[in-house]
């Protein structure tokens, strides 16, 4: 373990010497910004690619150290750092595996970023539908069943596209006999990672899709390290990912002005969970303990927990969860998302030292959910149909491009093929992506979330509640 961070020590020593910029950016050192002044005092270290900075695209120092240093404390071959966020790894690994018209495996409730990354290379998605988390009430993981079906009905496969955990923290007990299986076939199993770059501090963390042996995995080290929001990373390993496809894709994907701020939080990151001790580790999981302890004493609240001891669920008797969302917002309290059932908490990731005030947060949840016991919501009782575990869309997305398309209601659309991607946000995952066909369940699940007040993004007009399918006015 090592508490060196070579962007960061670079950073303090450049402005030790009180430099004055004639460069950009054009805030000249925060002097001509009017942002508050506590913004403001971070503008010292927004910087450009001078002398003793190093270049994220071209590393010689600072940063080829840093990334040294990550892809040792990942176990990876070679790891860089991401500051356009996950979606820009996503982008960057399957461009740089597969080509215009390669058949891909993808496991369908992956993040939107993937099936943009799939678009825009024009490949043909294979979709694998994942098994339903009764715990967590949502789609988890893929099942070795069903990759093994897809393989053979598609040997021509060029690569898998997993996701691993799901946002809840729900894992997989076979993603290591998926990948041995994928590379059995040398097909290359690329990973989206993005809620699992704590997990290399080891159980009862689930274990990273890098010990599992995916060949890239992409993690974003702002939603569960202390990194600033865009912070991640992309590790590779093994001989079916070419490293210099990755980098030609990096420099595409990333801005060619990346953010000094951001590599430094991510340099301070990796030296975060690196040096995350076995003591660290169980001051986080006695506090963790007491928390869950004290929720459960709350009436009405049922807490659910998650494969991933960061991630809690809440539920209340009765109300469904954007109710409950809205109530803890009133009382300062805001959870990472909520869907139809409930809420989902990230913890942060304390080390010893560490007071966490506990008592009082809880006192705050008591009084959101004491605010609910005369409300009452229709929670659906969605169990999804049966359905298989192989899906090719109707079409693929460039003759979606090439088609007509009109809107239609959404009440009226079953059968219908989208023309747009249509995604709650949060978690991201589409609940139709263009070429797919609306299903019953899908408008269900849409309906629900349209009554709840959810934000949904993508091709819409659901305030007239129109969706775009494929077809002529």
């Amino acid at each position: 373990m090592t508490q060196r961070r070579p962007i960061v020590d670079a950073l303090v020593e450049f402005q030790r010497n009180r430099p004055t910029s004639f460069h950009v950016p054009g805030h000249k050192n925060g002097q001509l910004s009017g942002l508050p002044q506590e913004l403001k005092a971070a503008l010292l270290y927004d910087m450009t690619e001078l002398e003793g900075l190093d270049d994220l695209h071209a590393p010689k120092a600072a940063i080829k150290e840093a990334e040294a240093l990550l892809a040792h404390a990942y176990g990876a071959e070679k790891s860089y750092f991401l500051v356009n966020g996950s979606t820009a790894g996503n982008l960057a690994m399957i461009h740089a595996v597969c080509r215009e018209g390669d058949r891909v495996i993808v496991q369908r409730n992956s993040h939107q970023s993937i099936f943009h990354a799939l678009e825009l290379a024009r490949v043909r998605a294979i979709y694998v539908a994942p098994e339903w988390d009764e715990t967590s009430k949502s789609a988890a993981a893929v099942s070795l069943s069903s990759v093994t079906s897809a393989l053979l009905e598609y040997p021509d496969a060029k690569a898998a596209v997993l996701t691993y955990p799901n946002y809840y923290g729900m894992g997989s007990s076979e993603l290591t006999a998926v990948i041995e299986l994928c590379h059995e076939q040398s097909i290359p199993v690329l990973v989206d990672e993005a809620h699992g770059a704590h997990f290399t501090a080891g159980a009862p963390f689930p274990v990273s899709a890098l010990t599992c042996g995916a060949d890239a995995v992409v993690q974003s080290a702002h939603k569960t390290l202390p990194a600033m929001t865009m912070g991640s990373y992309l590790h590779i390993q093994g001989e079916l990912v070419d490293e210099g496809a990755i980098r030609k894709y990096l420099r595409i994907f990333q801005s060619s002005s990346p953010s000094y701020p951001i590599m430094a939080s991510l340099d301070d990151a990796r030296a975060y969970i690196q040096n995350y001790s076995a003591s660290d580790k169980q001051e986080f999981l006695e506090k963790r303990e007491h928390f869950v302890t004290s929720l459960k004493r709350i009436p009405l609240i049922e807490v659910v927990e998650s494969t991933d001891p960061l991630k809690l669920l809440l539920r209340v008797e009765k109300c469904g969860g954007f109710q409950l969302k809205d109530a803890l917002e009133k009382v300062g309290i805001y959870a990472e998302l909520a869907d139809p059932f409930q809420v989902l908490l990230i913890l942060p990731l304390i080390k010893r030292g560490y007071a966490y005030p506990s008592a009082e947060i809880c006192s705050r949840i008591k009084e959101a959910v004491a605010s609910l016991s005369h409300q009452e919501s229709v929670i659906p009782n969605f169990q999804p149909r049966q359905q298989n575990p192989v899906v090719v869309p109707e079409l693929t997305f460039e003759e979606v491009d090439l088609s007509a398309r009109k809107w239609v209601p959404y009440t009226q659309v079953a059968g219908r093929i989208s023309a747009a991607m249509v995604t709650p946000y949060p978690p991201g995952i589409p609940l139709v992506v263009a070429g797919e066909k609306w299903t019953i369940d899908k408008v269900e699940v849409l309906a629900d979330y349209v009554a709840s007040g959810a934000e949904i993004q993508g091709e819409h007009r659901l305030a007239q509640k129109l969706v775009l399918v494929i077809g002529s006015e």
